[in-house]
């Protein structure tokens, strides 16, 4: 006797099921993975500045108040925070400190643009 329709569907309804399961633990694996990944950039970037394990803390915590000497700016979303010694401007930016815009800058240097790109 052939598989009725409702069975065919519920058949259809395990295997979405049995994807769905696979997919979860693919993501859980991937996550996991970025994040040893993120942990190994952290590790190297703070063995890259020469600091003492007692050190550590207190550098952290300076950088988390912003009192290392530096601006520390925080950014959003994940983009780099923008410096107040650039002003945007059009599609030029302004630099602040010295006046002018880097598209003219651009143009003194290395002559004027047609603003394609050339392989």
């Amino acid at each position: 006797m052939a598989a009725s329709k409702s069975q065919k569907i519920q058949a259809e309804i395990e295997k979405v099921k049995a994807k769905i399961s696979e997919q979860q633990a693919r993501l859980k694996e991937l996550e996991q993975k970025h994040r040893e990944a993120e942990n190994e950039e952290i590790v190297d970037i703070v063995q890259g500045l020469s600091i003492s394990l007692e050190e550590l803390p207190l550098v952290l915590q300076q950088l988390r108040e912003g009192t290392s000497g530096q601006s520390v700016q925080k950014s959003v979303h994940g983009a780099p925070a923008k410096s107040d010694d650039f002003v945007g401007r059009g599609g030029a930016t302004k630099r602040a400190d010295f006046g002018g815009d880097a598209a003219e800058g651009a143009q003194a240097e290395f002559g004027p643009t047609t603003g394609k790109e050339e392989n």
